[in-house]
């Protein structure tokens, strides 16, 4: 494996890793959260493992022309690949906030039928 590799594949898991847990960590600076709760840790769990996954499915789409050679190619490679993970990450989790709020409205209006 090459060094340019692994930066792209950690860009873009941190980036999708710190879209999913920013509204978590909203949250606790709100004080909303008072206390670690176990279903945190599964909730953390689980958003690993999607994070993960997510980031095996957009890696192949994440194409970058030319090679990295020194120290200022690589960060701006990881910069590149850091936000093309959290774009990613957001639209998914934006599409599934919409989907929801069209599947509530329906509910609140009885227009299901």
């Amino acid at each position: 494996m090459s060094l340019e590799l692994i930066i792209k594949f950690l860009g873009i898991l941190l980036g999708v890793l710190a879209r999913t847990l920013l509204p978590w960590l909203r949250k606790l600076r709100g004080g909303r959260i008072q206390h670690f709760n176990k279903r945190y840790f599964y909730s953390a769990l689980a958003s690993f493992i999607l994070g993960f996954i997510l980031t095996l499915v957009i890696f192949p789409q994440f194409d970058v022309a030319g090679t990295a050679e020194n120290f200022d190619a690589y960060f701006k490679l990881f910069c590149l690949a850091f936000g093309f993970g959290f774009g990613w990450n957001a639209l998914l989790l934006e599409g599934g906030q919409w989907a929801g709020a069209f599947k509530n409205s329906k509910k609140n209006t009885g227009q299901d039928k």
